[in-house]
């Protein structure tokens, strides 16, 4: 059997990643161009768009995709696609623009040439709007719509040329894979299933299992990490990494499961975010995404099974990738074994709920890792990850008093 296909009627990866001779004209050509500053989520998909994850949209949406992937789910062409992929700016910077003209596209953060865009429209949206159908809530405590409601008044939207993938080859090297590299790793392995695991923190004893689940199933996993930029309080990618290889060289069967990381920032859209890791996972070649309890959510704004009911609210032809659905998973005491509510009968008081969010929480404040809660050797990185965290903001707190006099 083959793998999957890419998403699209075309079914080839669409990468707009410029390399060689190409690659030195075109960004020698856009040192002359009028600039964009772009914040961090939309350099990360325009990296996205670089590498073929984001197949088949050769660009940032225009109006027409804006409106129909809010209330559709689709693209102005009825390509099925969850969430706008958008660029934004001023006013005053879009009405300097013509149809047509092309502008060098900066990373605000690093102040990197990062690609150009083809200005072929130029529009306002209705943020709320857009925040009320993906997010399903206007709450600006909710981290994605803060991002949407600071975008700029209009939006730019045409064809692209990637230039750089910024720091994410180099500084995750070995981890960090493109849809052409892991799909040349699957067909190498003669795997034609894959499961993708989504990934925004370590590995617990939940995750371990979920993926051992799926291993089941299918020829192998990915272990899909996000490296792009996350919210304030969770660990950073390359911790995570540390624990995860750790985790698999002591539990995994050998040349199970592949780990790899993704360059994108998360919206914590929950079930519109669910699709859209549904949609690049495709992409990059595996068959199965797996759907657990509140499946890139964030607070309290949907319910813990919502990404799952969405995959049987879409049109059966959306995707050829399918959701692996799993109930919530935790350690029974009775039964001495990881389990879900479909396979163990015992009470909550026999259970040991499992949860990243939790896991934070207790390391953060130095708490005590109840047993069965994530294995020993990735408890010890995190431990050791948080003890330099905790000797960091005591010295950043003693500089602090230092330059207001308090101490000398």
């Amino acid at each position: 059997m083959a793998l999957v296909n890419p998403h699209g009627r075309e079914k080839k990866l669409k990468r707009l990643l410029l390399t060689g001779d190409e690659l030195r004209e075109e960004r020698e050509k856009a040192n002359a161009f009028p600039q964009v500053m772009m914040t961090s989520r939309e350099t990360c998909d325009l990296i996205m768009l670089g590498i073929g994850a984001f197949t088949p949209l050769q660009g940032f949406m225009g109006k027409q995709d804006w409106k129909r992937v809010c209330d559709e789910f689709t693209t102005g062409e009825g390509i099925f696609w969850p969430i706008p992929i958008t660029l934004s700016t001023t006013k005053e910077q879009a009405d300097r623009f013509k149809e047509g003209q092309e502008v060098a596209l900066i990373d605000e953060e690093s102040g990197e040439l990062m690609g150009s865009i083809t200005v072929q429209e130029r529009y306002t949206i209705d943020k709320a709007y857009e925040c009320k159908q993906v997010f399903k809530t206007t709450d600006t405590e909710h981290p994605g719509v803060a991002k949407v409601m600071a975008q700029g008044e209009v939006n730019l939207a045409g064809p692209v040329k990637v230039f750089s993938e910024s720091y994410y080859p180099e500084l995750y090297k070995g981890i960090y894979l493109r849809p052409a590299e892991t799909r040349k790793i699957f067909q190498e392995k003669g795997w034609s299933t894959v499961a993708a695991l989504q990934l925004r923190n370590p590995m617990h004893r939940s995750h371990e299992y979920l993926a051992k689940i799926a291993i089941e199933i299918c020829d192998g996993v990915l272990i899909h990490q996000l490296v792009g930029k996350l919210k304030p309080g969770d660990i950073p990618a390359e911790v995570r990494v540390r624990a995860v290889n750790t985790l698999v060289e002591n539990y995994f069967v050998k040349d199970s499961c592949i780990q790899a990381g993704y360059p994108m920032e998360m919206r914590y859209a929950g079930p519109r975010e669910a699709l859209l890791h549904a949609v690049f996972r495709q992409n990059y070649g595996c068959s199965h995404l797996i759907v657990g309890r509140d499946h890139a959510g964030v607070g309290e704004y949907y319910g813990p099974f919502d990404a799952q009911k969405i995959f049987d609210e879409i049109p059966p032809d959306s995707l050829e990738i399918q959701p692996l659905k799993i109930d919530v998973t935790f350690y029974c005491f009775k039964c001495d074994g990881m389990a879900t509510g479909k396979t163990c009968p015992h009470g909550k008081n026999d259970q040991l709920a499992v949860s990243g969010t939790m896991l934070r929480k207790v390391l953060s404040e130095g708490g005590e890792i109840p047993d069965h809660f994530s294995r020993p050797e990735v408890v010890a990185i995190l431990r050791e990850y948080y003890s330099k965290l905790e000797e960091e903001q005591k010295v950043e707190i003693k500089l602090h008093k230092y330059a207001e006099g308090e101490i000398s």
